[in-house]
C-alpha cells in the first residue's frame, strides 16, 4: 500500500509588525524584498506612523553604491488600466534628506491605499530606476491593511 501525502503550501499571511521609532511614535510597517525585471533586489518598505489614520508612507531602497536616486521623482504605480503617480516625499524625511548614499526614496501611499479596492498585482515604475517592480497580491493586502491595523491585545490572539 502506499499513502501519498499531499501537502499544499500555506497561503501568505499578513507579516505586519508594531514598534516605536526613536521617539516613541508607533510605527506598523510591511517589509519585503523584491526583485526588479533586471534582476536588482530592493527593499520595499510600507509604514504607517502613529496611530490608524497617520501618515502612509512607501520606502524604495536600493543597494548603496549600485543606485543613485533623484529627488523629487514621483513613482509609476499601475494596475490593470488604472495609473497612480505617487508624489515623492523624500526630502520631507529628516533621516532621508541627509543621507548622502541617495538609495531610497520614499512616497505618498495615501492615493493609492484610497483607490484600492482589490488586493490586485501592482506594477512599480521609477523613472530612470527601473522599469518595472512587480506587487504581489499578498503584499498588497498588507499594504491596505495598513491605514486600521492595530496590534492585538495580549489574550486578543
Amino acid at each position: 500500500m502506499v499513502l501519498v501525502l499531499a501537502v499544499a503550501p500555506a497561503p501568505a499571511q499578513a507579516q505586519l509588525h508594531a514598534h516605536p521609532d526613536g521617539n516613541g511614535t508607533p510605527v506598523v510597517r510591511s517589509l519585503e524584498s523584491l526583485r526588479d525585471l533586471d534582476d536588482q533586489s530592493w527593499q520595499v518598505v510600507a509604514y504607517r506612523e502613529g496611530p490608524p489614520g497617520g501618515p502612509l508612507r512607501l520606502r524604495i531602497v536600493g543597494y548603496p553604491g549600485k543606485v543613485r536616486l533623484d529627488h523629487p521623482t514621483a513613482l509609476e504605480v499601475r494596475s490593470g488600466r488604472l495609473l497612480w503617480d505617487l508624489e515623492d516625499v523624500t526630502l520631507d524625511s529628516a533621516a532621508l534628506a541627509g543621507d548622502t548614499r541617495s538609495a531610497a526614496a520614499e512616497f505618498d501611499l495615501t492615493p493609492l491605499l484610497a483607490d484600492l479596492e482589490q488586493n490586485r498585482p501592482l506594477r512599480l515604475r521609477l523613472p530612470r530606476v527601473f522599469s518595472e517592480l512587480a506587487v504581489p497580491p499578498y503584499v498588497v493586502a498588507e499594504w491596505r491593511s495598513l491605514p486600521t491595523w492595530q496590534e492585538a491585545l495580549p489574550g486578543q490572539r
